[in-house]
Protein backbone atom coordinates (compact mmCIF):
# COMPACT_ATOMS: atom_id res chain seq x y z
CA UNK A 1 0.00 0.00 0.00
CA UNK A 2 1.25 3.72 -0.67
CA UNK A 3 0.21 7.40 0.08
CA UNK A 4 -0.91 9.50 -3.49
CA UNK A 5 1.11 12.91 -4.07
CA UNK A 6 -0.81 15.21 -6.52
CA UNK A 7 1.07 18.60 -6.91
CA UNK A 8 0.45 21.38 -9.29
CA UNK A 9 -0.70 18.98 -11.61
CA UNK A 10 -1.62 19.86 -15.08
CA UNK A 11 -2.80 18.40 -18.22
CA UNK A 12 -2.98 20.50 -21.66
CA UNK A 13 -3.88 19.12 -25.04
CA UNK A 14 -2.33 21.02 -28.18
CA UNK A 15 -0.23 23.61 -28.09
CA UNK A 16 -0.23 27.81 -29.06
CA UNK A 17 -3.56 29.23 -30.06
CA UNK A 18 -4.85 26.03 -29.73
CA UNK A 19 -3.75 25.26 -26.07
CA UNK A 20 -6.76 23.63 -24.34
CA UNK A 21 -5.92 22.93 -20.70
CA UNK A 22 -8.43 20.00 -18.93
CA UNK A 23 -6.50 20.36 -15.63
CA UNK A 24 -5.30 23.31 -13.88
CA UNK A 25 -2.85 22.79 -11.10
CA UNK A 26 -4.86 20.32 -8.93
CA UNK A 27 -3.02 19.84 -5.89
CA UNK A 28 -4.07 16.63 -2.89
CA UNK A 29 -2.40 14.41 -0.26
CA UNK A 30 -4.00 11.00 -0.04
CA UNK A 31 -3.58 9.62 2.89
CA UNK A 32 -1.95 5.22 2.66
CA UNK A 33 -5.27 3.22 2.62
CA UNK A 34 -7.89 6.08 1.86
CA UNK A 35 -10.96 5.41 -0.10
CA UNK A 36 -10.87 9.11 -2.08
CA UNK A 37 -13.90 9.52 -4.46
CA UNK A 38 -13.74 12.44 -7.60
CA UNK A 39 -16.55 13.40 -7.97
CA UNK A 40 -18.42 15.81 -11.12
CA UNK A 41 -20.17 16.33 -13.84
CA UNK A 42 -18.89 14.61 -17.27
CA UNK A 43 -16.27 16.59 -19.03
CA UNK A 44 -14.80 18.21 -15.70
CA UNK A 45 -11.31 16.17 -16.02
CA UNK A 46 -11.94 13.34 -13.37
CA UNK A 47 -11.28 10.44 -15.67
CA UNK A 48 -8.36 12.01 -16.87
CA UNK A 49 -6.57 13.16 -13.64
CA UNK A 50 -7.10 8.99 -12.68
CA UNK A 51 -5.77 8.28 -16.19
CA UNK A 52 -2.57 10.32 -15.56
CA UNK A 53 -2.06 8.41 -11.83
CA UNK A 54 -2.65 4.89 -13.87
CA UNK A 55 0.07 6.66 -16.70
CA UNK A 56 -2.52 6.16 -19.28
CA UNK A 57 -1.96 10.06 -19.83
CA UNK A 58 1.25 11.71 -19.56
CA UNK A 59 0.76 14.76 -17.29
CA UNK A 60 1.79 18.34 -18.79
CA UNK A 61 2.98 20.25 -15.81
CA UNK A 62 3.28 19.44 -11.83
CA UNK A 63 4.28 15.67 -9.92
CA UNK A 64 2.45 12.58 -9.13
CA UNK A 65 4.15 10.51 -6.31
CA UNK A 66 3.22 6.41 -5.02
CA UNK A 67 4.41 6.09 -1.88
CA UNK A 68 8.52 7.71 -1.86
CA UNK A 69 8.12 7.84 -6.03
CA UNK A 70 7.66 10.07 -8.57
CA UNK A 71 6.35 8.15 -11.15
CA UNK A 72 5.87 10.87 -13.54
CA UNK A 73 8.17 9.48 -16.17
CA UNK A 74 7.13 5.46 -15.61
CA UNK A 75 5.18 3.23 -17.34
CA UNK A 76 1.66 1.93 -15.91
CA UNK A 77 3.16 -1.85 -15.74
CA UNK A 78 6.17 -0.14 -13.20
CA UNK A 79 3.76 1.75 -11.07
CA UNK A 80 2.23 -0.62 -9.02
CA UNK A 81 -1.16 0.15 -9.52
CA UNK A 82 -4.58 -1.74 -10.82
CA UNK A 83 -7.12 -0.55 -12.86
CA UNK A 84 -10.70 -1.31 -12.83
CA UNK A 85 -12.94 -0.22 -15.83
CA UNK A 86 -16.35 0.62 -16.47
CA UNK A 87 -16.98 -1.88 -19.00
CA UNK A 88 -15.08 -5.37 -17.34
CA UNK A 89 -12.77 -5.74 -20.31
CA UNK A 90 -13.30 -9.43 -19.63
CA UNK A 91 -11.32 -12.14 -21.70
CA UNK A 92 -14.81 -14.09 -23.32
CA UNK A 93 -13.29 -17.31 -24.35
CA UNK A 94 -11.45 -17.73 -21.00
CA UNK A 95 -12.91 -18.92 -17.44
CA UNK A 96 -13.39 -16.53 -14.63
CA UNK A 97 -10.62 -18.35 -12.90
CA UNK A 98 -8.35 -17.93 -16.25
CA UNK A 99 -9.55 -14.28 -16.74
CA UNK A 100 -8.65 -13.61 -12.59
CA UNK A 101 -4.97 -15.38 -13.12
CA UNK A 102 -4.10 -14.04 -16.52
CA UNK A 103 -2.17 -10.82 -15.29
CA UNK A 104 -0.32 -13.09 -12.65
CA UNK A 105 0.86 -15.64 -15.71
CA UNK A 106 1.79 -13.29 -17.80
CA UNK A 107 4.12 -11.94 -14.98
CA UNK A 108 5.38 -15.66 -14.70
CA UNK A 109 3.95 -15.90 -11.26
CA UNK A 110 4.71 -19.95 -10.02
CA UNK A 111 0.95 -21.57 -10.50
CA UNK A 112 0.93 -22.33 -6.94
CA UNK A 113 1.04 -18.96 -6.32
CA UNK A 114 -1.45 -17.88 -8.64
CA UNK A 115 -3.89 -20.42 -7.29
CA UNK A 116 -3.77 -19.16 -3.85
CA UNK A 117 -4.25 -15.87 -4.77
CA UNK A 118 -7.01 -16.10 -7.18
CA UNK A 119 -8.88 -18.84 -5.13
CA UNK A 120 -8.07 -15.79 -2.01
CA UNK A 121 -10.14 -13.16 -4.30
CA UNK A 122 -12.16 -15.47 -5.36
CA UNK A 123 -13.78 -16.08 -1.37
CA UNK A 124 -13.34 -12.50 -0.80
CA UNK A 125 -15.97 -11.60 -3.76
CA UNK A 126 -17.88 -14.44 -3.06
CA UNK A 127 -17.21 -15.74 -6.79
CA UNK A 128 -15.43 -19.38 -5.65
CA UNK A 129 -18.78 -21.48 -7.39
CA UNK A 130 -18.41 -19.16 -11.04
CA UNK A 131 -14.85 -19.88 -11.17
CA UNK A 132 -15.15 -22.33 -14.56
CA UNK A 133 -17.90 -20.25 -15.94
CA UNK A 134 -17.25 -18.01 -18.82
CA UNK A 135 -17.88 -14.16 -18.76
CA UNK A 136 -20.57 -14.50 -21.37
CA UNK A 137 -22.35 -16.93 -18.37
CA UNK A 138 -22.63 -14.20 -15.79
CA UNK A 139 -24.66 -11.25 -14.81
CA UNK A 140 -23.06 -7.83 -15.02
CA UNK A 141 -22.80 -7.53 -11.23
CA UNK A 142 -20.57 -10.98 -11.04
CA UNK A 143 -18.63 -10.00 -14.54
CA UNK A 144 -17.40 -6.65 -12.29
CA UNK A 145 -16.75 -8.80 -9.11
CA UNK A 146 -14.68 -11.06 -11.97
CA UNK A 147 -12.94 -7.33 -12.83
CA UNK A 148 -12.20 -6.38 -8.92
CA UNK A 149 -10.76 -10.15 -8.40
CA UNK A 150 -7.82 -9.65 -11.24
CA UNK A 151 -6.82 -6.20 -10.06
CA UNK A 152 -7.24 -7.80 -6.07
CA UNK A 153 -4.87 -11.01 -7.31
CA UNK A 154 -2.01 -8.09 -8.42
CA UNK A 155 -1.95 -6.96 -4.78
CA UNK A 156 -1.13 -3.59 -5.95
CA UNK A 157 -0.20 -0.78 -3.85
CA UNK A 158 -3.14 1.09 -5.81
CA UNK A 159 -6.92 0.62 -6.45
CA UNK A 160 -7.83 3.16 -9.49
CA UNK A 161 -11.43 2.40 -10.48
CA UNK A 162 -13.02 4.32 -13.14
CA UNK A 163 -16.66 4.51 -13.03
CA UNK A 164 -16.85 0.71 -12.51
CA UNK A 165 -20.63 0.95 -11.49
CA UNK A 166 -22.35 2.24 -14.42
CA UNK A 167 -23.26 -0.39 -16.64
CA UNK A 168 -25.29 -1.78 -13.43
CA UNK A 169 -29.32 -1.51 -12.54
CA UNK A 170 -30.23 0.32 -9.96
CA UNK A 171 -30.55 -2.51 -7.33
CA UNK A 172 -26.87 -3.94 -8.81
CA UNK A 173 -24.80 -0.96 -8.08
CA UNK A 174 -26.40 -0.74 -4.34
CA UNK A 175 -25.28 -4.16 -4.10
CA UNK A 176 -21.91 -3.73 -5.50
CA UNK A 177 -21.40 -0.08 -3.59
CA UNK A 178 -21.67 -2.61 -0.10
CA UNK A 179 -19.22 -4.62 -1.96
CA UNK A 180 -16.59 -2.52 -3.11
CA UNK A 181 -16.83 -0.83 1.06
CA UNK A 182 -16.43 -4.68 2.06
CA UNK A 183 -13.65 -5.19 0.23
CA UNK A 184 -11.50 -1.95 1.20
CA UNK A 185 -12.05 -2.75 5.25
CA UNK A 186 -11.08 -6.24 4.23
CA UNK A 187 -7.87 -5.13 2.19
CA UNK A 188 -6.97 -1.87 2.92
CA UNK A 189 -5.55 -0.52 -0.01
CA UNK A 190 -4.87 3.29 -1.08
CA UNK A 191 -8.15 3.84 -3.53
CA UNK A 192 -9.03 5.89 -6.12
CA UNK A 193 -12.65 5.66 -7.10
CA UNK A 194 -14.11 7.84 -9.84
CA UNK A 195 -17.96 8.93 -10.71
CA UNK A 196 -20.89 11.13 -11.94
CA UNK A 197 -23.02 10.10 -9.29
CA UNK A 198 -22.79 11.85 -6.02
CA UNK A 199 -24.99 9.04 -4.45
CA UNK A 200 -21.67 6.74 -5.52
CA UNK A 201 -19.51 9.32 -3.69
CA UNK A 202 -21.14 9.97 -0.63
CA UNK A 203 -21.70 6.58 0.34
CA UNK A 204 -18.16 4.98 -0.96
CA UNK A 205 -15.88 8.12 0.28
CA UNK A 206 -13.61 8.50 2.97
CA UNK A 207 -12.76 11.96 1.67
CA UNK A 208 -14.10 12.97 -1.87
CA UNK A 209 -12.70 15.27 -4.19
CA UNK A 210 -15.24 17.54 -5.70
CA UNK A 211 -13.90 18.76 -9.53
CA UNK A 212 -15.24 21.28 -11.72
CA UNK A 213 -13.94 22.18 -14.94
CA UNK A 214 -10.72 20.93 -14.16
CA UNK A 215 -10.46 22.46 -11.08
CA UNK A 216 -10.61 20.85 -7.48
CA UNK A 217 -13.66 22.65 -5.84
CA UNK A 218 -13.55 20.91 -2.59
CA UNK A 219 -11.93 17.76 -0.70
CA UNK A 220 -13.01 17.04 2.00
CA UNK A 221 -15.33 14.26 3.76
CA UNK A 222 -18.67 13.95 2.69
CA UNK A 223 -19.97 15.00 5.71
CA UNK A 224 -17.68 18.12 5.39
CA UNK A 225 -18.81 18.73 1.66
CA UNK A 226 -22.96 18.30 2.71
CA UNK A 227 -22.80 20.47 5.60
CA UNK A 228 -20.07 22.87 4.52
CA UNK A 229 -19.52 23.42 0.33
CA UNK A 230 -17.31 25.22 -0.40
CA UNK A 231 -18.99 26.86 -3.42
CA UNK A 232 -22.42 27.20 -5.18
CA UNK A 233 -21.20 24.67 -7.58
CA UNK A 234 -20.68 21.93 -4.36
CA UNK A 235 -23.91 23.16 -3.24
CA UNK A 236 -25.64 22.69 -6.46
CA UNK A 237 -24.02 19.47 -6.79
CA UNK A 238 -24.03 17.40 -4.08
CA UNK A 239 -27.11 16.92 -2.74
CA UNK A 240 -30.55 15.60 -4.10
CA UNK A 241 -32.63 17.57 -4.93
CA UNK A 242 -29.73 20.29 -5.18
CA UNK A 243 -29.53 23.25 -2.38
CA UNK A 244 -31.94 25.91 -2.68
CA UNK A 245 -29.61 29.04 -3.85
CA UNK A 246 -31.55 32.43 -4.27
CA UNK A 247 -29.68 35.65 -4.98
CA UNK A 248 -30.40 38.80 -3.47
CA UNK A 249 -29.41 41.55 -0.76
CA UNK A 250 -28.75 41.05 2.92
CA UNK A 251 -29.33 44.19 5.20
CA UNK A 252 -29.40 42.79 8.65
CA UNK A 253 -31.54 39.64 9.60
CA UNK A 254 -33.45 41.43 6.13
CA UNK A 255 -32.96 39.25 2.46
CA UNK A 256 -34.64 40.81 -0.58
CA UNK A 257 -34.83 40.50 -4.19
CA UNK A 258 -36.94 42.39 -6.48
CA UNK A 259 -38.83 44.47 -4.24
CA UNK A 260 -39.89 41.42 -2.00
CA UNK A 261 -38.46 40.90 1.32
CA UNK A 262 -38.24 37.62 4.05
CA UNK A 263 -36.99 37.93 7.75
CA UNK A 264 -33.84 35.97 8.39
CA UNK A 265 -33.82 33.97 11.64
CA UNK A 266 -30.17 35.83 11.99
CA UNK A 267 -28.16 38.56 10.75
CA UNK A 268 -26.48 37.64 7.26
CA UNK A 269 -22.41 37.50 7.91
CA UNK A 270 -22.32 40.42 5.81
CA UNK A 271 -24.96 43.46 4.15
CA UNK A 272 -24.54 43.71 0.89
CA UNK A 273 -25.36 40.97 -2.51
CA UNK A 274 -25.24 37.67 -1.33
CA UNK A 275 -26.07 34.53 -2.38
CA UNK A 276 -28.44 32.60 0.32
CA UNK A 277 -28.28 28.68 0.40
CA UNK A 278 -30.79 26.21 1.74
CA UNK A 279 -31.43 22.20 1.43
CA UNK A 280 -34.92 20.99 0.84
CA UNK A 281 -34.50 18.76 3.57
CA UNK A 282 -33.78 21.65 6.19
CA UNK A 283 -36.34 23.79 5.29
CA UNK A 284 -39.79 23.03 7.00
CA UNK A 285 -43.66 24.54 6.90
CA UNK A 286 -44.39 27.45 8.71
CA UNK A 287 -47.25 29.51 8.59
CA UNK A 288 -45.16 32.56 9.88
CA UNK A 289 -42.60 32.02 7.48
CA UNK A 290 -41.17 32.94 4.09
CA UNK A 291 -44.07 33.24 1.14
CA UNK A 292 -43.30 29.60 -0.83
CA UNK A 293 -45.81 29.83 -3.97
CA UNK A 294 -46.48 26.34 -4.89
CA UNK A 295 -46.27 24.77 -8.17
CA UNK A 296 -45.87 20.76 -8.23
CA UNK A 297 -45.65 18.48 -5.84
CA UNK A 298 -44.05 15.11 -6.19
CA UNK A 299 -45.18 11.91 -4.35
CA UNK A 300 -41.65 9.96 -3.22
CA UNK A 301 -43.13 6.90 -1.10
CA UNK A 302 -41.76 8.39 2.20
CA UNK A 303 -41.46 11.97 1.35
CA UNK A 304 -42.92 14.41 -1.16
CA UNK A 305 -40.35 17.05 -2.71
CA UNK A 306 -43.03 20.34 -3.02
CA UNK A 307 -41.44 23.20 -6.04
CA UNK A 308 -42.24 26.37 -6.21
CA UNK A 309 -40.73 30.22 -5.97
CA UNK A 310 -39.78 32.15 -2.96
CA UNK A 311 -38.72 35.90 -3.58
CA UNK A 312 -39.72 35.17 -7.46
CA UNK A 313 -36.94 32.49 -7.69
CA UNK A 314 -37.16 28.66 -7.86
CA UNK A 315 -37.08 26.68 -4.75
CA UNK A 316 -38.04 23.11 -3.50
CA UNK A 317 -39.27 21.70 0.20
CA UNK A 318 -38.59 18.21 0.96
CA UNK A 319 -41.51 17.10 3.74
CA UNK A 320 -42.80 14.14 5.09
CA UNK A 321 -44.78 11.96 3.23
CA UNK A 322 -47.60 11.87 6.37
CA UNK A 323 -48.05 15.42 6.10
CA UNK A 324 -50.88 16.89 3.84
CA UNK A 325 -50.04 17.44 0.55
CA UNK A 326 -49.89 20.77 -0.72
CA UNK A 327 -51.83 22.23 -3.68
CA UNK A 328 -50.40 23.74 -7.05
CA UNK A 329 -51.28 27.33 -6.78
CA UNK A 330 -51.40 27.59 -2.78
CA UNK A 331 -49.55 30.25 -0.41
CA UNK A 332 -46.93 28.11 1.81
CA UNK A 333 -45.05 29.65 4.70
CA UNK A 334 -41.71 28.05 4.97
CA UNK A 335 -38.63 28.53 7.39
CA UNK A 336 -35.16 27.61 8.38
CA UNK A 337 -33.05 27.33 11.54
CA UNK A 338 -30.06 29.72 11.09
CA UNK A 339 -27.50 26.88 11.45
CA UNK A 340 -29.04 25.56 8.18
CA UNK A 341 -28.61 28.81 5.95
CA UNK A 342 -25.45 29.00 3.85
CA UNK A 343 -24.24 32.01 1.94
CA UNK A 344 -21.91 32.68 -1.03
CA UNK A 345 -20.18 35.70 -2.77
CA UNK A 346 -22.30 36.58 -5.70
CA UNK A 347 -19.00 37.04 -7.91
CA UNK A 348 -16.57 34.63 -7.02
CA UNK A 349 -19.78 32.17 -5.95
CA UNK A 350 -17.75 31.19 -3.14
CA UNK A 351 -18.59 30.18 0.62
CA UNK A 352 -18.77 33.69 2.72
CA UNK A 353 -18.61 32.53 6.81
CA UNK A 354 -19.65 34.69 9.80
CA UNK A 355 -16.43 37.17 10.75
Amino acid sequence: MASISLRRVEKAYGHGAKLNKVIHGLDAEIADGEFIVIVGPSGCGKSTLLRMVAGLEEITGGEIAIGARVVNQLEPSQRDIAMVFQNYALYPHMSVYDNMAYGLKIAGRPKAEIDERVRKAAGILELGHLLERRPRELSGGQRQRVAMGRAIVRQPQVFLFDEPLSNLDAKLRAQTRLEIQKLHRELGITSLFVTHDQVEAMTLAQRMIVMNGGRMEQFGTPEAVYSRPASTFVAGFIGSPPMNLLDGEAAGTAFSHQGQSVALPAAAPRAGALVLGLRPEHARIDPAGWPMQVQTVEMLGAERLVHGQVLGQGFTLRIDSTLPAPQAGQTLGVSADAAHLHWFDPGSRQRVDAA
